[in-house]
């Protein structure tokens, strides 16, 4: 047993695990960016975080965050060895405020679970990603994660009050308050919000709550294309109406729902968009019928779900859109490249235009779905995973789809994150000089770079 070991298992026990075995499975998240860990840590409690940071810090032995391994971007992929530090199992729920208006959480609390907590008290947290019955809070902060409701209540950002961050020295620093604003010195906060565990090991989180909507209305609407469907998105925004959520589903993403489950409400003859309004009763009822009057102008269809039965069906089935795409071939596999940009709302129908084209030059099938209402769009490419040939044109579609979002003035990663798979853009997307300022911060604050080194282009 090496020293390492050693001094590992005399402060965790059955915790640590250098087993060939374990490893491979803590070798990759989600995305095709592999690594391969030297331990695998899980940590109960602050105290052995700092003390394991400080160790690691001591004998430079990089460190990769990690909650459940949901990540499409390699965020959690131990690219340069070390320790994996397994954050699931610090996954209580400290404290629901109600007077404060807030929940205090362990990174490793399930966003689906936190949830379930808060609904008895009349309230919930917004950001929504689709693999919120997975994902954890930690993760969700440390890529900024969102999904279909951002257009309204915003990203995970938008509801951290405070954080308790263990740094690579294995210092405990807490970055906010209790309370609802601040304006007291550098938001720290939201640096270490989608800095993907590259600063700090995050090891509980003080979150805003918000109030559970009395009513929710939604519309489905289908268009011929896609350009139809942006300017008929636009035009409910022009008109005052701010959704709480707005999806697209191209026509092929339809047809694989349709596939999966025939009797799932969702046409499957156009471009199709989903708005979801929420609030009060009677604004939700006004809202519905401006959003369905405006899209009749342009639509080839315009229905208002029947009740909150169709309307969960409907979103459950649009989080299985991932899962759903082996249906259109069982041969083959989805690959996640590509599959986050981001570009100003306007561009969204442009972009989907792209991507067909980029689709059927290569000869790759593409599933279109996405946020539209906030420029988010998602690709679903795949492939038949055993051919060189297919590989080599899915890893061209993915940089084209990159490049794409970039010309447009968009982002490469709107929600996913940058991790390892996307490093290679970021340059371009931010400037060098503005990249070198993420890398001075970096230094300062993990000097020897054991933290999650390899990602964020850093």
């Amino acid at each position: 047993m090496s020293k390492t070991m050693e001094a590992l298992r005399e402060i965790f026990g059955c915790r640590v695990s250098a087993s060939l075995a374990e490893r491979y499975c803590y070798a990759s998240d989600a995305s095709q960016v592999q690594g391969m860990p030297d331990y695998v840590v899980r940590p109960e409690n602050t105290q052995e975080v700092s003390w394991l940071l400080r160790f690691c810090s001591e004998h430079q032995i990089p460190v990769t965050p990690r909650g459940a391994g949901t990540g499409l971007a390699g965020g959690a992929s131990p690219v340069r060895g070390g320790v994996v530090l397994d954050m699931s199992g610090m996954c209580k729920i400290v404290e629901i405020d109600i007077g404060n208006l807030q929940v205090i959480v362990q990174p490793g609390v399930v966003a689906d679970k936190l949830n379930l907590a808060l609904r008895p008290h009349g309230f919930f947290f917004p950001p929504d990603p689709g693999s919120s019955a997975m994902c954890t809070i930690g993760g969700m902060i440390s890529n900024n994660s969102s999904g279909m409701r951002s257009v309204k209540y915003g990203t995970t950002k938008n509801y951290l009050l405070d954080l308790e961050v263990v740094l690579a020295d294995g210092r405990i620093i807490r970055t906010g308050s209790k309370v609802l604003k601040s304006s007291a010195g550098y938001d720290l906060t939201r640096l270490f919000a989608g800095a993907e565990g590259t600063l700090g090991v995050i090891t509980e989180a003080g979150l805003k709550m918000a109030p559970l909507p009395r009513s929710r209305k939604l519309v489905l609407t289908c268009f011929q294309d896609a350009e139809t469907a942006g300017r008929a998105v636009i035009s409910v925004f022009s008109a005052g109406i701010t959704p709480s959520a707005c999806e697209i589903l191209d026509r092929l993403t339809c047809r694989v729902l349709k596939s999966c489950d025939p009797n799932v409400a969702v046409p499957d003859d156009g471009d199709v968009i989903l708005f979801e309004v929420d609030g009060q009763e009677s604004s939700t009822e006004e809202e519905a019928l401006q959003i369905a009057e405006i899209c009749r102008q342009q639509a080839l269809s315009v229905r208002v779900a029947d009740s909150k039965k169709e309307m969960d069906e409907i979103w459950a089935a649009r989080k299985l859109v991932g899962a759903a795409i082996s249906r259109l071939d069982p041969s083959k596999t989805r690959i996640y490249m590509g599959e986050d940009v981001g570009v100003p709302i306007s561009r969204i129908p442009s972009l989907i235009k792209k991507v067909q084209q980029i689709s059927a030059k290569l000869d790759i099938p593409a599933m279109k779905f996405g946020h539209i209402g906030d420029g988010n769009l998602h690709v679903a490419l795949f492939i038949d995973v055993m051919d060189d040939v297919q590989w080599q044109k899915l890893r061209l579609a993915a940089d084209r789809i990159h490049r794409a979002a970039l010309e447009m003035g968009g982002t490469v990663s709107s929600e996913h994150g940058i991790g390892q798979a996307r490093a290679e853009y970021l340059p371009e997307q931010m400037g060098e000089e503005t990249l070198q300022v993420m890398r001075s911060i970096k230094r300062a604050i993990d000097p020897a770079n054991i933290l999650n080194p390899g990602k964020l282009a850093l």
